[in-house]
């Protein structure tokens, strides 16, 4: 059982940046695939970025790159998204979730199996 824990989140203006925190308790934290996502209101999960530490890869969503940076501390069982230049359409609550089946990054949240709570981000012109 892993259990996740968001914070980080709340209410920036466009152009302006924040960053999330998940940490993680349970299970080997190096070992696992991080991910995150957001849902906005009305719309899917989607996938914002991931990292494998055991392929040394990390991928983003096509909306987020170049904008956002997803890392992690492996001595402190936590995954940072660094968020940059965010715009309103940003606004989402975001979550952490854990991959702990495999070492390939996945978009699908259909591959992650333990989720953390959510945060709220708010992004105001």
């Amino acid at each position: 059982q892993v259990q996740l824990v968001e914070s980080g989140g709340g209410l920036v203006q466009a152009g302006g940046s924040l960053r999330l925190s998940c940490a993680a308790s349970g299970g080997p934290f190096a070992t696992y695939v991080m991910g995150w996502f957001r849902q906005a209101p009305g719309k899917e999960r989607e996938f914002v970025a991931a990292d494998s530490s055991i392929v040394n890869r990390k991928d983003y969503a096509s909306s987020v790159k170049g904008r956002f940076v997803i890392s992690r501390d492996n001595a402190k069982n936590t995954v940072y998204l660094q968020m940059g230049s965010l715009e309103p359409e940003d606004t989402a609550v975001y979550y952490c979730a854990v991959r702990t089946r495999g070492f390939i990054v996945s978009i699908n949240p259909k591959d992650y199996d333990y989720w953390g709570q959510g945060t709220q981000v708010t992004v105001s012109t």
